[in-house]
């Protein structure tokens, strides 16, 4: 079972970033039970100026040159947590948002707020909301306690610009589902 898992999950992300963020968009994403639906991505390739790897590897981002369905764990201006699905060496999807589906009350709790909607719009609430931190950074979608699972249900996804970037800025490798209140940043 565990290597059936591993062989999807290497052939789903052995792809181009744009094309797995897109289908992404409606997965199932959780930490030991607790998250939700993925409502939005963003790509970054090793030819993108705005990507960590662009510039070669380095310490920093090692883990995005590991084997396709990697994790890469970073933090975002030294203080929030940025979770990141490694797809082709040197390529990986940022997940920007959820929309919370399990252990709500835990999230909550970890965000010290009510609001649903706040609960995973960003990457760093969704890194907090989920107990996500650089623990995880080089290890795999496969390894437990993380769970992904690909929707069958068709989405319908809307593409715009990256946010907080200078270089590639403008680049339209951000997707969400259309209309969500769960996203980081309406689209």
């Amino acid at each position: 079972m565990v290597s059936e898992n591993r062989l999807w999950m290497s052939a789903f992300f052995d792809r181009s970033a744009p094309v797995v963020a897109v289908d992404l968009i409606g997965a199932t994403f959780t930490v030991a039970g607790v998250g939700g639906l993925i409502v939005e991505t963003e790509a970054y390739t090793d030819e993108d100026p705005a990507s960590h790897t662009y510039k070669g590897q380095t310490p920093r981002n090692r883990a995005m040159f590991g084997p396709p369905a990697s994790i890469y764990v970073y933090r975002s201006y030294g203080i929030h947590w940025c979770l990141n699905f490694v797809c082709r060496a040197g390529s990986a999807v940022l997940i920007r948002a959820l929309e919370p589906t399990a252990g709500l009350d835990l999230m909550r709790q970890r965000r010290g707020l009510d609001d649903p909607f706040l609960l995973c719009s960003g990457p760093g609430r969704l890194c907090q909301a989920l107990a996500i931190t650089g623990d995880l950074n080089g290890g795999t979608l496969a390894d437990d306690p993380l769970h992904l699972a690909i929707s069958g249900e068709p989405q319908t996804v809307t593409t715009g610009l990256r946010i907080g970037i200078t270089k590639a800025a403008d680049t339209a490798w951000r997707f969400g589902v259309k209309g969500s209140p769960f996203l980081s940043k309406v689209l």
